[in-house]
């Protein structure tokens, strides 16, 4: 006994036990980078409020289903390869949150809506998200998409080009107020809401809505600085205010270009309205989209740098897909040749525009996770299969 005894000593001195081993190598310090898809959630059944528009009940899944009986002639044809999900079931959503961070992808940013005094095609991040099982994989954040919804969302009359308005996305500040303090308590307090430096983001998609419901410039800066203070009470450091920026002679989504030359720039209006930081929603807000893909990349890369030494909040590099709006309309401009080793290409370029600013947040935004009748997502189809999915592995997983 004594001799298996100090066999066994000299065993462990020379080996360790597998409760003791040996010391860990040291892991290769690296940037690690959040790559945030927007998620639009109208691919979604059982929410009342989508059957005016997609009556079939399936959400906008039937502006996709429903394209060559609508447009006979038209060559858009492309299907899911997941099938017709249902994005506010929690099991979908399981499957998708996987999917999506083995493929690198760990931020959802999800377009929030509010109408009539209530949310607006929220069941797929409240039901769906919130209830997945799996959801701590993915951190998330909110891009309040306040534009106007017009009848021609209806797929039955779309082709007729009407624009009647049938919820309008300015609010005054009683309902600001209402909205504010109902996203702090239901989602900015969730574990996996994403933050900057501790900060919960919000994202404002239509900057001039914004500021005409408020009643103003100096209205809708005190409305903000009321919204972070809110934030502050709530225990947070601070609130991260994200502008969705457009076309550059547009200002801000939209404040015109006169009112710069007339004295007040880009940068200290931002400033003033008290943004933290920006980056764009799609190619398309500030670049013609009839081209060939490598071209709109040029002209992106192009704004990326003017907008970084335009201002002194951040922009964070923004990477769409492409954009093919025909199966809302049956006529769209067009990108050509946007295959997934493009978009790959695109991405590192992304990446490397935020190597080369170290002290930037890593943060990269990508239309989109789901907008399929935009012609600009990530999910797999029966074109290009999980191309776009396995570009964005190839640069921010395997390597």
């Amino acid at each position: 006994m004594k001799r298996i005894c100090v066999f066994l000593a000299l065993c462990i001195a020379l080996f360790g036990t597998s409760a003791q081993a040996q010391p860990k190598k040291q892991a290769k310090e690296g940037p690690k980078y959040d790559v945030a898809a927007y998620l639009y959630p109208a691919y979604a059944t059982g929410d009342p409020r989508l059957r005016p528009f997609w009556p079939t009940g399936m959400g906008e899944w039937e502006t996709v289903l429903t394209m060559q009986q609508r447009y006979p002639r038209h060559d858009w044809n492309r299907h899911p390869l997941w099938g017709y999900i249902n994005e506010a079931d929690p099991a979908v959503m399981e499957m998708e949150i996987d999917q999506a961070t083995r493929h690198g992808v760990n931020v959802f940013i999800f377009d929030w809506y509010w109408y009539d005094g209530r949310p607006w095609m929220e069941t797929t991040l409240t039901e769906g998200f919130l209830k997945a099982r799996n959801r701590d994989k993915m951190q998330f954040y909110l891009m309040w998409a306040n534009h106007n919804v017009g009848n021609d969302w209806d797929t039955r009359i779309s082709h007729l080009w009407e624009s009647n308005i049938v919820y309008r996305g300015g609010i005054d500040r009683d309902e600001f107020e209402k909205i504010c303090r109902r996203n702090i308590e239901l989602f900015f307090k969730q574990p996996n809401y994403y933050k900057i430096d501790g900060k919960p983001v919000f994202m404002i998609y239509e900057v001039t809505t914004f500021i005409e419901g408020m009643g103003g410039v100096d209205a809708a800066v005190d409305a903000l600085k009321w919204f972070r203070n809110e934030v502050k009470k709530a225990g947070f450091p601070d609130l991260e205010l994200q502008m969705a920026m457009w076309d550059s002679q547009f200002n801000y989504s939209g404040v015109d270009g006169a009112k710069v030359q007339a004295g007040r720039p880009r940068n200290d209006f931002a400033r003033k309205l008290g943004f933290n930081s920006m980056s764009h929603y799609q190619f398309c807000h500030y670049i013609w989209m009839d081209d060939e893909y490598d071209n709109i990349l040029s002209r992106a890369y192009e704004e990326w740098d003017k907008l970084d030494a335009e201002f002194d909040i951040p922009y964070y590099p923004h990477v769409s897909i492409g954009w093919d709006n025909s199966p809302r309309f049956g006529e769209s401009a067009v990108v050509k040749n946007n295959t997934p080793d493009r978009f790959e290409g695109a991405l590192r370029k992304a990446r490397a525009w935020l190597d080369a600013r170290p002290n930037m947040h890593r943060l990269i935004t990508v239309n989109s996770w789901n907008e399929w009748t935009e012609t600009s997502y990530l999910q797999p189809d029966d074109v290009f299969g999980y191309g776009y999915l396995e570009a964005v592995k190839k640069v921010f997983v395997d390597e």
